[in-house]
């Protein structure tokens, strides 16, 4: 998303932007912590359980980066530059085998499921090699057009894998409801179509954000980040995602723990 240029952000003194903070880092927390419990839930498919965890955490990393940009922080302190807390590209992977995962449990990870570490794994590479990378390097760089794990190249990706497995995830959960044979299964796939559904609203919302940042930025040089209501829009469009997901989670944990025992 083009919500790196944050710095531009107005207000930083008004009780507005505090209250956005405020929001954001609730949110942020309550999605790491959120998470942190799937590590530890006994009912349903482990390994869909971890996925599940692993893509909280990652976008309440990737919430604690944006919040970090809007704050000036690394600004204030140029060591903080590039945190390797930035995850777009795990998510969709992440997402797609906790459904897979939980519709099909026998199901055994092969060779070529490899592929799908490709862009999440050299997203985290570049940051932690860029963080590691001396200040006076590290501070100059910025986000590059062709590059695949920070810049326009990746706001793509990004976009694009994001409702590609999406919707592949949405294709299983149909198969299953084609074959439902136990009242588990029946729950099973309400629970899974009411994450994709409302999780396709808000990104389609999310996108539009992100769409409308890069052609007026990158085509037009207009700097929609310098505008209040949208800078503030804009982040929280991003922020309703992960608050959804840790919704979800949550209800998960509490109510559906006997129904997906």
């Amino acid at each position: 998303m083009g919500v790196t240029r944050f710095l531009d952000f107005p207000g930083h003194h008004s009780i507005f932007y505090y209250l956005l903070a405020a929001v954001l880092t609730g949110i942020f927390l309550q999605a790491l912590g959120i998470g942190g419990l799937f590590f530890f839930k006994r009912s349903g498919e482990k390994r869909a359980n971890l996925c599940y965890g692993l893509l909280l955490i990652a976008f309440s990393l990737t919430l604690l980066h944006y919040i970090l940009l809007m704050t000036g922080i690394p600004e204030r302190f140029p060591h903080m530059y590039f945190l390797p807390v930035y995850f777009t590209l795990s998510f969709p992977p992440l997402l797609f085998y906790h459904i897979k995962l939980n519709l099909y449990p026998a199901y055994r990870f092969r060779r070529s499921d490899g592929k799908h570490l490709i862009l999440p794994v050299g997203q985290f590479l570049f940051f932690l090699g860029v963080f590691l990378s001396p200040i006076a390097y590290k501070s100059h760089v910025e986000r590059a057009f062709f590059n695949p794990f920070y810049g326009a190249s990746e706001t793509a990706l990004y976009l694009l894998t994001f409702f590609a497995y999406l919707y592949f995830g949405y294709r299983y959960i149909q198969e299953k409801r084609r074959h439902l044979r136990t009242s588990r299964d029946t729950q099973l796939v309400r629970y899974l179509s009411k994450l994709v559904q409302v999780l396709f609203i808000l990104f389609c919302v999310h996108t539009v954000f992100v769409l409308t940042d890069f052609i007026s930025y990158e085509l037009m040089h207009i700097n929609l980040r310098a505008v209040k209501p949208y800078a503030a829009f804009g982040i929280l469009s991003f922020a309703a995602l992960v608050l959804w997901l840790s919704t979800y989670g949550f209800q998960v944990l509490v109510w559906g723990r006997k129904v997906l025992k």
